[in-house]
């Protein structure tokens, strides 16, 4: 399944519909707590990066590396409310219990389900708790999700997501994908204008590729990209090279990847026995090791998972099993 996700297409709306479909039967949570804060970007890929475990977003906002995705806690399809809704509930706020502050959402998931719900259950939200929404991808009907990146439509989006989780600014908000039929010098002045008025602490990017992070950065600062990345999918990595160099954090998403049915000598899995652990721990704490701007922001809807893969912020991989892994990409 990994092989198959990295094949999906860049940056279109059909990346986020396949991922849809190959992705709802995979993935864990994996949560991390906060210690060291990196203010500035090493390019070195040794595995020497675990333990700093906190990211400042354009140099003042101090966030876990790794954070908690709120995509899967909405229905099947990442449409609707979810079958158990008050299981959503529980994940969510033991999310923030286990010292996670950076959620990341979008108005696009259920759609709102997904905003309405990290309200419900975090609402007021404790101190230090950074939600960062995405606006630009709009949702016809389950599995579908088609760009609008008009500059009214953005600010139409946004004032929806700040009624919804009832804020009256957003800490992190972003550009969800680049609509052919807009310039993205459109989009992101309409973000800009909102930024001026208040509503947005700062700006990301999301499904993008390093002229249009240049682009943009013409436009208004630029603190966060995210771009899908994993172990055997790398198709982003300039990207990420981009982020190291300029500083801005880098959220991969579907960061673990697949991992379902590896054979025993597989690299991953070789060091998942080695350590007692699963498979996507180690495909976690991989990408923490790879760089310090990577925030990695995995999603369950299984309470169960995120108990289970806590530990993950305490694993750290020899360097022969670092590179071993790293191998995979070729």
């Amino acid at each position: 399944m990994i092989n198959e996700l990295s094949q999906a297409g860049h940056g279109q709306s059909v990346t986020r519909r396949r991922f849809v479909e190959l992705s709802l039967a995979t993935g864990a949570a994996l949560l991390v707590g906060k210690s060291d804060v990196i203010s500035g970007a090493d390019s070195s890929t040794t595995p020497n990066m675990a333990m700093n475990t906190s990211f400042k977003l354009g140099g003042d906002l101090a966030v876990n590396r790794l954070g908690f995705g709120a995509m899967r806690i909405t229905g099947e399809g990442i449409w609707g409310w979810p079958p158990d809704r008050t299981n959503a509930l529980k994940v969510l706020r033991r999310a923030t219990e286990l010292g996670v502050d950076l959620i990341d959402t979008a108005d696009a998931y259920g759609p709102d389900t997904s905003e309405l719900l990290i309200a419900e259950a975090l609402h007021p939200y404790p101190k230090g708790l950074v939600i960062a929404t995405k606006g630009g991808l709009t949702r016809p009907g389950p599995g579908q999700w088609v760009p609008n990146c008009r500059p009214e439509y953005l600010k139409q989006t946004l004032e929806g997501s700040l009624k919804r989780l009832r804020l009256e600014r957003i800490d992190l908000y972003q550009l969800h994908a680049v609509d052919s039929k807009v310039p993205i010098e459109e989009s992101i002045g309409a973000l800009k204008q909102m930024q001026a008025a208040g509503k947005i602490r700062h700006i990301g990017l999301s499904n993008v590729d390093p002229l249009e992070i240049a682009r943009a950065r013409k436009i208004v600062p630029i603190v966060s990209v995210q771009n899908r990345y994993n172990i055997e999918d790398r198709e982003s990595e300039n990207v990420l090279e981009y982020c190291e160099k300029e500083n801005l954090g880098f959220l991969p998403w579907f960061p673990v990847g697949g991992g379902g049915g590896l054979k025993p000598e597989h690299p991953l899995s070789m060091a998942a026995k080695a350590h007692g652990v699963s498979v996507y721990r180690v495909a976690l704490a991989w990408l923490l090791q790879r760089s310090p701007v990577m925030l990695p922001i995995p999603g369950t809807s299984s309470l169960a998972h995120l108990e289970d893969n806590i530990a993950a912020a305490k694993l750290k991989l020899t360097p022969e099993e670092w590179k071993a892994i790293d191998a995979l990409a070729a």
